[in-house]
């Protein structure tokens, strides 16, 4: 037991800053990068395994910075060397307070954590959270723009295979909205749709902009977050009246704010990124919502295929709570970026049968 013990001990961490260009600007209601700038974590055992993860801040959402999230992330990895990865709860109550301004760079972490430990184990990450539970459908993300271009993607996506689409709102005013979603719909008329704004509706916008779609027929499966994180309780509102499911995402920072949510009853579903959290309070996130009798969205920021093959795995081993499902940005990189981990096939997503992600990072560093 001791030598599969030291063969746990962490031996070395790295860390790679990159710049992976968009095949098209991510465009939400507060920004519209062109490149994912995140940062690569590497965890080295002392048998020789190696995890993965990354770091994928975004500043419009966040504040978080690719050179902030680097040097938060640097400076609290001093005190993993010698530690057993397998003890990952106590890393986390140390690592956290370390890095409760940069969530992204605890999420690097703690990914390549989980992933040494699931490689050490010989195991696939999705059985080291609980099993595999069938496959996964991905929603594929329409960005912000006019309603032209949202009926050219809207199109688009429906001949690749894309059920559910998922349209960024809130950064043209809701009249623009409206038109895009009827673009949309006449392009995808099959298509099931998610609405994100990212806070970027008032209250008294986002309810003209659902009596504005209630009027044209247009249906919705989601609408996630339509107001400004510090009103949860508008979320509420927005779901009673109109009997739209609501989820909470920039509302939902912590355990703490999800816990809140839940006890105050009346929004159907969290959306836990792990960028938000790190791994282990998107857990504890998980199963207040189960607890609750919510349900979840497993979504990102703009990440390579390092970290969504880490959340297809939680998603995975977490279903039927995660119904819905938020892992396209990869499909806005130019193929081959990242070796081994998750693959599509229209909409569905699978992961290889290899321990951990299945990801190789190597080349990166």
């Amino acid at each position: 037991m001791a030598a599969v013990r030291d063969g746990r001990l962490i031996e070395d961490v790295r860390f790679r800053a990159v710049e992976v260009p968009l095949l098209e600007p991510f465009a939400i209601a507060g920004g519209a990068p062109s490149a994912a700038r995140n940062v690569f974590v590497r965890v080295a055992l002392r048998d020789g395994t190696v995890g993965y993860g990354e770091a994928a801040p975004f500043e419009a959402v966040s504040g978080e910075t690719q050179a902030g999230t680097l040097a938060a992330a640097e400076a609290a990895a001093r005190l993993l060397p010698g530690r057993d990865v397998a003890q990952w709860r106590a890393l986390h109550a140390e690592l956290r307070p370390r890095l409760a301004g940069a969530p992204a760079a605890l999420c690097g972490i703690e990914q390549a954590l989980f992933d040494a430990l699931a490689r050490h184990a010989g195991l696939p990450l999705v059985d080291l959270f609980g099993g595999r539970a069938g496959p996964l459908r991905t929603d594929v993300t329409i960005p912000a723009g006019d309603a032209e271009h949202a009926r050219r993607s809207a199109r688009r996506a429906a001949a690749e295979g894309f059920a559910t689409l998922k349209v960024k709102t809130g950064a043209a005013g809701w009249e623009s909205d409206v038109a895009r979603l009827l673009a949309i719909r006449d392009a995808a008329p099959e298509a099931g749709l998610i609405v994100d704004a990212n806070g970027g509706y008032t209250f008294d916008e986002a309810r003209v902009f659902l009596a504005a779609l209630s009027r044209a027929g247009v249906r919705l499966k989601l609408f996630e977050q339509p107001v400004p994180a510090d009103r949860p309780e508008r979320l509420r509102d927005l779901e009673a009246e109109f009997g739209v499911p609501v989820c909470a995402d920039e509302s939902v920072r912590s355990p703490a704010d999800a816990l809140r949510i839940a006890a105050m009853g009346g929004v159907s579903a969290l959306n836990v990124k792990l960028m938000k959290f790190g791994v282990v309070d998107a857990l504890d996130v998980l199963a207040i919502a189960r607890s609750a009798g919510m349900t979840c969205m497993i979504g990102g920021m703009v990440e390579t295929a390092a970290s969504m093959s880490f959340s297809a795995a939680l998603a995975e081993a977490m279903q039927p709570l995660c119904v819905y499902v938020d892992l396209d940005t990869p499909l806005f990189m130019p193929p081959g970026i990242i070796a081994g981990g998750l693959r599509y096939s229209g909409d569905a997503v699978t992961l290889p049968p290899a321990p951990g992600t299945g990801v190789d990072l190597e080349p990166w560093f």
